[in-house]
């Protein structure tokens, strides 16, 4: 994998307009985990890349009558599959944590960028979804002062408010796998 103006290279691209620029001199040091799926529970199909490009049709289901209003974007959406999309370049502002906190500091999209994961937060995700995350994630490390230490789910930012990635989330898999895989 390789970065180019911070965009991964060979991957699907879908630009989204919900990101702006990073406060000044400001570059990603917080990667976070999420999770989606739209409808809720249901896989496949174009809704995730309509939610975060802001053209969610709330006629297509009674539940985007809910959210088709948002303006949000993770930068990146690993499907179930393992196929990665990416939406915002990691050197922009992506509008994923909405009101958060990470050790003291608020607003972390100012300083982060978010992964979302096809799924929910009670199933297990899959093979190739941990492998795909792996690898944005070293390419990440390498590339951003993004430590171990500074990797995250959305509940740990946003405490009470959301849940994702979820109990079903294997983070002792994903640390052992980041750990094993460094110089």
């Amino acid at each position: 994998m390789q970065l180019e103006n911070g965009w991964i290279m060979g991957v699907r691209r879908v630009e989204s307009p919900h990101c702006d620029l990073r406060p000044e001199d400001e570059s990603p040091s917080l990667l976070v985990v999420h999770n989606i799926s739209l409808p809720p529970g249901e896989f496949g199909g174009p809704y995730i890349d309509q939610l975060f490009t802001g053209t969610l049709d709330p006629e297509d289901h009674p539940f985007f009558a809910e959210i088709c209003h948002l303006r949000v974007a993770a930068h990146c959406l690993i499907r179930r599959d393992g196929e990665i999309v990416q939406y915002v370049p990691f050197d922009k502002r992506a509008w994923h944590a909405g009101v958060s906190q990470w050790k003291g500091r608020e607003r972390c999209n100012d300083f982060s960028i978010g992964i979302e994961l096809e799924g929910t937060d009670i199933l297990p995700f899959t093979d190739v979804q941990y492998r795909s995350l792996i690898d944005i994630s070293e390419l990440l490390i390498g590339y951003y002062p993004i430590t171990l230490e500074n990797i995250t789910g959305h509940s740990d930012i946003a405490p009470g408010r959301k849940t994702d990635p979820g109990p079903a989330f294997d983070w002792p898999r994903y640390r052992l796998s980041l750990i094993e895989r460094r110089p």
